[in-house]
């Protein structure tokens, strides 16, 4: 169908070009009637285009609310989308209608003044006029119906994912005030994969919403996995019976318990998420095992902080692991800015970590063994 539709647009412009061309070859001066046919050509298209995109723009639908684009159990930012270009488009088309309607009587005349004032941009000459205004409407009209229909597909979806991205970000930015960072950072993500800014983790498993406990109703992996974030703090899960669900085997079990982590750290359990970045059944795995590091490494000591800086940053390096631009890589990055923090102490390439010094050491700490009498007052040599 695809293949059709464009084939039928290559023959509607076709059409009109080796007609010009042809025209053209018949002119004393052909190199001059074709180039002042494709201006004329070009600037009827770029009319139609304009007065399709005005006939084209779409409306906004009254009393959308409800779900939203940021999913069940996900709150909502107050934003109502500007209707200004539709209010104008509304006006605009219903003023051409009617002067177009009242000057249906004079058109004949009005194409035949129009074609004599470009015959001479064409070459002049016997014939010249008539396909002078033949061009310009059949080029307006190509034109017109260009810009309607890549108004009408291209332009609402760009509107819905601009509309749905916003709804997420100031979603996250409840998310974050309310102290939910990780929740914050799945809905700004999910922000960014509308824009187009990220690319989305592949391999979704389709045996999740089947693998809640509760069982949920709600399709998508996404608002599955959030529903499950979302009651982690009320579930009567212990930490050792998320281990075990993590240890299941499916993939639909190991997401739900990772999903129940980033929701309670007091669930979390660092092996768990270190198989899953390192050792991942699919990229929205590890995109959930990010999630779930991002939400319980404030709380880490020195060592495991350095178990998981190794695990992320040697996925980011890895050939075969997290790629650049995704939403794992932004994840990532993320992750390695907070384990640079000053409270953690980083490792040494031999692997040992360093012993942290006191904020505030005496001076006698610090001074040498081998110099009592200074200390003591006596005077040095």
């Amino acid at each position: 169908m695809r293949t059709a539709q464009r084939a039928a647009a290559g023959m509607l412009l076709g059409s009109g070009l080796v007609g010009l061309v042809l025209f053209s070859l018949g002119r004393p001066h052909p190199w001059q009637a074709l180039g002042g046919g494709l201006v004329v050509a070009c600037a009827a298209t770029l009319v139609g285009g304009a007065l399709g995109f005005l006939f084209g723009v779409p409306r906004v639908r009254g009393g959308s609310g409800g779900t939203g684009a940021a999913g069940a159990g996900e709150p909502h930012g107050s934003y109502a989308p500007n209707t200004n270009l539709e209010q104008v488009s509304d006006w605009l088309t219903k003023v051409l209608l009617g002067v177009g309607l009242t000057q249906l009587g004079s058109l004949g005349e009005r194409l035949d003044r129009l074609g004599t004032a470009l015959a001479p941009a064409l070459g002049g000459g016997a014939g010249t006029a008539p396909f002078a205004a033949s061009l310009v409407l059949y080029f307006l009209l190509l034109g017109f119906l260009a810009g309607w229909l890549l108004t009408r597909l291209a332009l609402p979806r760009v509107l819905s994912d601009a509309d749905q991205a916003l709804d997420l970000f100031l979603a996250g930015q409840d998310r974050d005030r309310k102290g939910d960072k990780v929740g914050a950072d799945d809905l700004r993500m999910r922000a960014m994969q509308h824009l187009g800014l990220v690319g989305s983790s592949p391999g979704k498993p389709d045996d999740l919403p089947g693998s809640m406990l509760p069982a949920d109703r709600v399709t998508g992996p996404e608002r599955v996995v959030a529903e499950v974030r979302s009651t982690a703090r009320r579930s009567a899960l212990t930490a050792s019976r998320v281990r075990e669900l993590f240890a299941d085997g499916s993939e639909g079990r190991r997401v739900q318990a990772l999903a129940l982590m980033q929701g309670d750290p007091a669930l979390a359990d660092l092996p768990s998420v270190l198989e899953a970045i390192e050792h991942p059944r699919s990229g929205f795995e590890q995109y959930h095992a990010l999630l779930a590091a991002r939400g319980l490494m404030s709380g880490l000591p020195a060592e495991e902080a350095g178990r998981l800086r190794d695990a992320v940053a040697g996925r980011l390096m890895a050939p075969d692991g997290i790629p650049y631009g995704s939403d794992r890589s932004w994840l990532a990055e993320k992750i390695l800015s907070g384990l640079e923090a000053p409270g953690l102490v980083p490792r040494r390439p031999g692997g040992t970590i360093p012993a942290q010094a006191p904020a505030q050491a005496p001076a006698a700490a610090t001074a040498p063994a081998t110099a009592p009498a200074a200390q003591a007052g006596e005077p040095r040599d």
